[in-house]
């Protein structure tokens, strides 16, 4: 089969199209026929490493957390039906094999069934940017750990960079939870992107006040900050918070250090918290997983233009610019076709 390792940490020319093996799954596991991976940023971030020529974890690594696909064979114990459409996360943490090969093996629970008439661009969509989006809105006071339709209402969420994958899925889930969403954009293109995904309200924050505009939108504050860029936003943040509210900080855009004013937030009960969807608790990733699942069952989450994150399709053989365009700011969601639709044909 084909698939796309490395053997050290660099750009992406260290990416290598190889012939692999089929793997057979063990007790527990599936194996999946891929149709698309998914690129995140921390897929060129691992590749990368602290820089150029050094060692793996494992002696070759295929990249990719996210996928979709079918189903092909079934460990013992699995619990699976082969022909199963199903989406994928979460495969290369702690492991050799992501999701850039023709198969991939993994444990039972990292091959999600996908909802009937959910595509497989879709699928490989979600993983990553879907369950760190989740984990960010159900950080909210009071809030379940799973969310549900309704689970967030009457409250407010700022969703900062609603352009981004994390942004457009934090949309769509509060949107589905019942949340009132605003979000930030840095211009126009991008602001017809959140407001296809849902957003209630759209700020441009390179023309406009967005503590005016916010607070116009919400008097009483915001109850959760899906936040970005920390360093950037922080004092914004500090101005927007209702009491009890949390700051939820999935990314460093900007930079990597911000100051808070210590006695301006005592008196609002505020929480920041880091979010790293590899490292939260267990059962959130259950929490998370079923939750997405539900979403896009119930049709509240989906990618393209029509949703708000345009899909970039590259071929296994170019995902060097995959990861490059990942790591250069592409607007919408960029996938790997590895076997396409025609694995679910």
């Amino acid at each position: 089969m084909r698939a796309i390792t490395y053997s050290r940490t660099g750009g992406s020319d260290v990416l290598q199209l190889t012939e692999r093996p089929v793997p057979e799954p063990g007790p527990g596991e599936v194996r999946v026929r891929v149709a698309y991976s998914g690129v995140n940023p921390t897929d060129w971030k691992a590749r990368e490493g602290g820089g150029p020529g050094q060692p793996l974890k494992f002696p070759e690594q295929v990249p990719d957390q996210d996928g979709s696909g079918v189903v092909d064979a079934v460990g013992p114990g699995a619990g699976r039906t082969v022909g199963e459409r199903v989406w994928l996360w979460e495969c290369a943490w702690q492991r050799a094999e992501g999701t850039a090969q023709e198969h991939v093996v993994v444990p039972a629970d990292h091959a999600v069934p996908l909802p009937d008439g959910a595509s497989l661009e879709l699928g490989a969509s979600l993983g990553i940017p879907a369950m760190t989006a989740h984990r960010a809105l159900s950080l909210a006071e009071g809030a379940p750990a799973q969310l549900s339709p309704g689970a967030l209402e009457g409250r407010t969420v700022l969703v900062q960079g609603g352009a981004g994958a994390v942004g457009n899925a934090a949309i769509q889930l509060a949107r589905w939870a019942g949340a009132r969403v605003v979000t930030t954009v840095s211009g126009p293109d991008k602001a017809r992107l959140a407001e296809r995904a849902g957003a209630h309200l759209v700020v441009n924050y390179k023309e406009e006040d967005v503590v005016a505009a916010v607070r116009g939108f919400a008097a009483g504050g915001v109850d959760v900050v899906v936040e970005v860029a920390p360093s950037a936003n922080a004092e914004k943040d500090a101005q927007l918070l209702a009491r009890g509210a949390v700051v939820a900080i999935y990314a460093n855009d900007g930079g990597d250090e911000f100051p808070l004013a210590v006695r301006q937030l005592l008196s609002s009960n505020s929480r920041w918290q880091f979010v790293l969807v590899y490292t939260i608790p267990e059962q959130a990733k259950i929490d998370a997983v079923a939750a997405v699942s539900a979403a896009v069952a119930d049709g509240a989450l989906g990618v393209g233009d029509e949703r708000g994150l345009p899909l970039h399709v590259l071929p296994l053989e170019r995902i060097g610019e995959a990861h490059d365009a990942v790591a250069q700011g592409r607007v919408g969601k960029v996938l790997v076709e590895v076997g396409g639709s025609a694995v679910a044909g």
